[in-house]
């Protein structure tokens, strides 16, 4: 099997614009900033904001800080008996999805649902490029609570009475 060359040949123009640079929770901190969003710092280091009443966390990890993680979780809990009803609807998410990876946590009693969604960051990032990470991660993840609520049986809702 032939191997394809991935060297740049030196007579190809060469892209302009803005080059990426390392993923750093201070310009994740500054694009939040930029776009007007209120966030702290919690005590893992990690930026917390709350979206449409739901709490979310912008986490920087890997062995090289290379990898967003934007994780939220669903302001609504719900009880246990639900359980099966609710976990037949992660699953179908997961399954139907790329993306955000949706679970269920036991937390106090209550279930919780959660959305993550990561990107490998290693060659780092545009400023543009980390808004649009960013505003993926939390649109994605806001769309997953919104189905969640309009797919659970409306005995399992929790607005039902």
């Amino acid at each position: 099997m032939r191997r394809l060359p991935f060297r740049r040949r030196t007579d190809e123009p060469q892209a302009s614009g803005p080059v990426p640079i390392p993923l750093t929770r201070a310009r994740i901190a500054a694009y939040l900033d930029s776009e007007g969003y209120k966030h702290v710092m919690d005590d893992d280091g990690d930026l917390a904001a709350s979206w449409n009443g739901n709490p979310f966390w912008l986490i920087v990890s890997g062995e090289r800080e290379e990898v967003l993680q934007v994780r939220g979780r669903w302001a609504t809990s719900l009880p246990r008996e639900v359980r099966t009803s609710l976990l037949h609807v992660i699953n179908g998410w997961n399954r139907d999805r790329f993306w955000p990876k949706a679970y269920v946590r036991d937390e106090g009693g209550l279930l919780a649902v959660y959305g993550e969604w990561s990107i490998d960051l290693a060659h780092g990032v545009t400023d543009e490029q980390l808004g649009r990470c960013v505003l993926t991660g939390l649109a994605t993840t806001l769309q997953l609570f919104d189905h969640v609520a309009a797919t659970l049986p409306p005995s399992d809702s929790p607005d039902a009475d």
